[in-house]
């Protein structure tokens, strides 16, 4: 019977006329570079979902609401954003640096020392209750901001793990059926912040420090990516004071040289 249902899926023409997508949005560059380029690539954004699940860095979820906020402005939509209170799990995940009681490392983010980071089988959790979501609501996609510069550190944001979860959703819910969309997935955080740049996300309202503060700490590992890949792009954070940025700059080439002694 499985073999049955994997030949219809493969063989079966899957309906292209619904495009409509829940988004998880975290407050990050990625996600709110997925949401502008999503609404203006053919698909229909119709709700946003962020995620309180013990994170140190809750701050990023002020962020969210307002990037939703500025989303509905500019597309002239009235989108929902739920947040999400998951946080009862903690003491079932709580590990690591995110949720658990390590330190954020403060070094370049393609660091072994990162995986400190990993939150246990988050995207899993988060994706299955967006995927619920989304069939009740009769939306065809779920889509989150996975980009290949995760994968040395996050297993569940590789291409591999996009395809497998994709498959068992489809077959999960085969009467309304649900797709995981991840359009990054091939595309370097670089490459992310270019693409949301020319499709001009408000980067200005995005924050990434796993840290927390009341400002960025400029240090910590995705700080460091976040000024790597504007610098790439020769952008200024837009979300940085002009000494901020002058800040980041000067602790991102000390890394740097760091990484090549």
């Amino acid at each position: 019977m499985l073999e049955q249902l994997e030949r219809d899926e493969t063989s079966k023409v899957k309906d292209t006329s619904n495009k409509d997508v829940v988004a998880i949005i975290s407050g990050g560059i990625d996600s709110t570079a997925m949401l502008w380029y999503l609404q203006n690539n053919g698909y229909n954004v119709v709700e946003a979902l962020s995620f309180d699940y013990g994170q140190k860095h809750s701050r990023e979820i002020n962020s969210a609401k307002q990037v939703v906020e500025q989303f509905n402005k500019d597309f002239s939509k009235q989108i929902k954003h739920y947040v999400v209170d998951i946080k009862s799990i903690g003491e079932l995940i709580s590990r690591g640096a995110l949720t658990g009681e390590d330190k954020v490392p403060h070094e370049m983010y393609d660091s072994e020392n990162q995986r400190v980071t990993i939150v246990p089988n988050r995207n899993m959790i988060l994706l299955s209750i967006a995927v619920g979501r989304a069939v009740t609501i009769e939306a065809r996609y779920v889509a989150y901001a996975a980009h290949a510069s995760d994968y040395s550190v996050y297993p569940d944001c590789r291409p591999e793990f996009i395809e497998a979860l994709d498959k068992a959703v489809y077959l999960g819910n085969l009467w309304t059926p649900v797709n995981i969309l991840a359009p990054f997935k091939y595309l370097t955080k670089t490459e992310v912040v270019a693409l949301g740049n020319e499709n001009h996300a408000p980067f200005n309202l995005t924050w990434s420090c796993y840290e927390g503060k009341e400002r960025p700490c400029l240090s910590c590992g995705t700080c460091l990516e976040r000024t790597e890949a504007f610098l790439e792009n020769g952008l200024k954070d837009p979300a940085l004071t002009p000494e901020e940025w002058e800040n980041a700059v000067r602790i991102y080439e000390e890394h740097s040289r760091k990484e090549l002694e």
